[in-house]
């Protein structure tokens, strides 16, 4: 198991090879935007690298149209638009084709995310993303790349084998007909907790590459009330120790912490990268992406929140 250990003379390599493994998970990470105006939209080069994933939320009660514009307005900022398709908000197979239609011709988007969609009810044919996934409509419109989202707390609202059985039904029609999967996870608070998830899946045989979704820098109140509000319950308790005054309360902090919590040998799990969710802002989290792929973070001392050495069953 992963085991707290004392910082020493000893433990600077290992600090050096938990800080490069850092900097290889902000290098390739992603983030995630919900811009409701799109000239915001027209700042993201001089905040993300040229080609960064970057992931358009469709919010529960915006139409899809909306989602198509942030999408064409990213392309032409020389981001990749992976936009999100939540299949509980589209109503029948004819809007489907043409949400994807539009994706496809408009933003020349070739990834997406694919969703259930926060809604309580349905407002169509699709009552999961499983559902749209075994449409075929996907890959009839040019998208082979596909999201999928993972829960390392589990969902507020699905039981473990039910989500479990999901994800080999995806994998099964993704192996037949052609699409490449990969996941996106909701954002946690506890890195011990993503990592023994990691082990859980991979245990199982799941090789598809993760995304590790993170919540960027925001103040305390404000990542409680996500955490709250997304049903991640058990990592909140990691993230109230730290509220250990007000000044830290009230001031900004990054998943630092979450992220050492991944150690060096977690490439093993196929760890493809972080997944930001910019809660204190889209330009807060971009900073932080790339302060933390150059190095330009300090880290505390790794030793103090995990073991560096790999874990038995990564070997």
């Amino acid at each position: 198991m992963i085991t707290a250990q004392k910082a020493g003379p000893a433990s600077v390599p290992a600090r050096t090879r938990m800080l490069e493994s850092v900097r290889n998970l902000a290098r390739r990470a992603s983030i995630e935007t919900s811009a409701r105006n799109l000239v915001d939209i027209d700042a993201y080069p001089s905040l993300l690298p040229p080609g960064t994933d970057v992931f358009a939320a469709w919010i529960p009660g915006s139409p899809y149209h909306h989602i198509v514009s942030i999408a064409k307005r990213l392309r032409q900022a020389g981001m990749n638009p992976v936009p999100h398709i939540a299949a509980r908000q589209l109503t029948d197979r004819a809007m489907a084709a043409e949400y994807l239609s539009k994706l496809r011709d408009d933003a020349g988007v070739t990834r997406v995310l694919i969703v259930g969609g926060d809604t309580g009810e349905p407002a169509g044919i699709y009552d999961s993303s499983t559902a749209l996934i075994e449409t075929g409509l996907l890959q009839a419109h040019g998208i082979r790349s596909v999201g999928i989202t993972g829960y390392p707390e589990g969902h507020p609202k699905i039981a473990a084998a039910s989500l479990m059985a999901a994800l080999d039904r995806k994998i099964s029609y993704a192996e037949a007909h052609g699409l490449e999967l990969f996941m996106a996870t909701q954002f946690c608070f506890d890195g011990q907790a993503i990592v023994d998830w990691l082990r859980r899946l991979r245990a199982r045989g799941v090789a598809l590459p993760v995304r590790v979704g993170v919540a960027g820098p925001a103040t305390l109140r404000t990542l409680l009330n996500y955490g709250r509000r997304c049903g991640v319950g058990n990592s909140i308790r990691a993230l109230r120790s730290q509220a250990m005054s007000l000044t830290r309360l009230v001031g900004q902090q990054g998943p630092d912490a979450v992220v050492c919590g991944i150690p060096p040998w977690a490439s093993e799990l196929n760890v493809a990268g972080l997944h930001l969710f910019p809660f204190g802002g889209f330009a807060q989290s971009a900073k932080w992406m790339d302060n933390a792929a150059a190095g330009r973070i300090p880290f505390g001392e790794p030793d103090a929140h995990v073991s560096v050495e790999p874990h038995p069953e990564a070997s």
